[in-house]
């Protein structure tokens, strides 16, 4: 049997590995230095586009997102064309390449566009871009706010696949984190979608969450599985009220400790793997049907800002306020947040970048070992430079003693027990870690 991992990996914050170099370390980036990068795309790259629409009907205390809350009926339309409008300026900037081949409404609550806006933008897109007769478009949902005309306007601009915040089923869970949602809400808006024909259906769930306990983790869990979900995220709530103020309305004495929080994710991964779902990853969950569950066996998965995916195009546009893209080979770069200045540079004619990163040809190598690590749980270190190996493996054997992985001159490979503390192993990679002032969440 092996031995259990000391409690003190559960203690620390890592980064969530989405990007590298992550976040805290973008600086100013401008309008001519990312047109430079997007004139280098070339023309058998495939494009990914992530539109951030940040308004909610409500704010839930627990969010971590970049969203405000509103019901400002012009508000909401400014906003809408000024997303056509930068698609616009994206697609002139463009060379040639190979089409859009998966586009993901993000936010806030993408719906509050309304039906009428949701078609507006989707044949927008679509007339803006070439999208791939094969692409994936998705969007997040609230079920609070989902009606049928919203639905059906989804599923006429091609929509295929839709995810829903669940966080936690258990009323008095709710009500401590500003989210009151019945069971029979969600229920009644994935019968929506499955009947309007979009068949993929994500939920994504919430452990950690205050006073919340492992039996309300495994009837949640329960819950997302008896609903048929192809598609389940196991989230660790972040609580980091220095960037989101509104956390404060949650109390941090009610708040589960590292203990509770692992054994919270274990229990909604042992209900999920005895309900017939294959673990993707770090905290993702699908049906062994599924196209992530077969890119996780075929060592395809891939992870950008959205998580654990499938999308492998080497170009992502981020369009919206706050929002953040990729090119592969030249870095990252992010949108204006403040909606007002976003709004002037785009109705200016100017791509409203506010800051980014470029990327080093190390860098590159280090985003990979990190994606590999973070999706295969192993990584070949005989495929990497020597200097790099011995650079890490002091750290590595360090957790290895501690039981998080197996090494040897050539592989790498993460232990089941292990697999939980991934990012430690992940951390090992990062050049940037514990240098400039980024703060970060709770490891598990």
């Amino acid at each position: 049997m092996s031995k259990p991992i000391p409690i003190g990996y559960a203690l620390a914050n890592l980064p969530r590995y989405t990007s590298y170099p992550t976040a805290p370390h973008f600086g100013p980036l401008g309008d001519a230095e990312y047109r430079g990068w997007l004139a280098g795309i070339r023309p058998e790259h495939p494009l990914s586009l992530y539109l951030h629409i940040p308004y909610c009907a409500s704010l839930c205390w627990y969010c971590g997102c970049h969203t405000t809350v509103t019901r400002n009926e012009g508000r909401i339309a400014r906003y809408g064309a000024a997303l056509l409008r930068e698609a616009a300026l994206l697609q002139a900037a463009l060379p040639a390449h190979a089409g859009v081949a998966a586009i993901h409404l993000g936010g806030g609550t993408p719906s509050t566009l309304g039906a009428a806006g949701l078609r507006t933008l989707l044949a927008g897109l679509r007339g803006t871009f070439g999208i791939r007769p094969d692409a994936e478009l998705a969007i997040e949902l609230d079920p609070r706010v989902l009606d049928e005309e919203i639905v059906a306007a989804l599923a006429e601009g091609g929509i295929t696949r839709a995810s829903f915040g669940v966080q936690d089923i258990d009323p008095a869970v709710q009500r401590r984190i500003g989210r009151t949602q019945p069971q029979e809400t969600v229920a009644r808006g994935i019968g929506w979608l499955r009947a309007a024909g979009i068949r993929g259906i994500n939920l994504d769930l919430m452990y950690g969450l205050p006073g919340q306990t492992g039996a309300q983790v495994a009837a949640t869990a329960r819950f997302a599985a008896q609903l048929g979900a192809d598609r389940v995220a196991v989230f660790g709530y972040a609580h980091v009220p220095w960037m989101k103020p509104h956390q404060n309305a949650i109390h941090t004495e009610d708040l589960p400790g590292a203990l509770e929080r692992l054994r919270q994710a274990e229990t909604a991964e042992q209900v999920l793997v005895a309900a017939g779902y294959e673990a993707i990853g770090l905290d993702h969950f699908a049906r062994p049907e599924d196209p992530i569950a077969a890119a996780a066996r075929g060592g395809a998965l891939r992870r950008n800002f959205q998580g654990y995916t499938t999308d492998a195009a080497p170009v992502l546009l981020g369009m919206g306020t706050s929002s953040i893209g990729g090119i592969e080979a030249a870095g990252y770069a992010q949108n204006e947040p403040n909606e007002r200045r976003w709004v002037a540079a785009v109705e200016a004619g100017t791509l409203p970048i506010r800051r980014g990163r470029a990327v080093t040809a190390e860098d590159r190598l280090r985003r990979h070992c990190i994606e590999r690590v973070m999706c295969d749980f192993a990584l070949d270190l005989a495929a990497l430079p020597p200097a790099l190996v011995a650079e890490v493996r002091p750290a590595l054997a360090a957790l290895e003693a501690d039981g998080l992985l197996d090494l040897t001159p050539d592989l790498l490979r993460v232990t089941d027990a292990g697999r939980r503390h991934v990012r430690h192993v992940a951390a090992c990679f990062d050049a940037y870690l514990g240098t400039g002032a980024g703060r970060h969440s709770a490891a598990v």
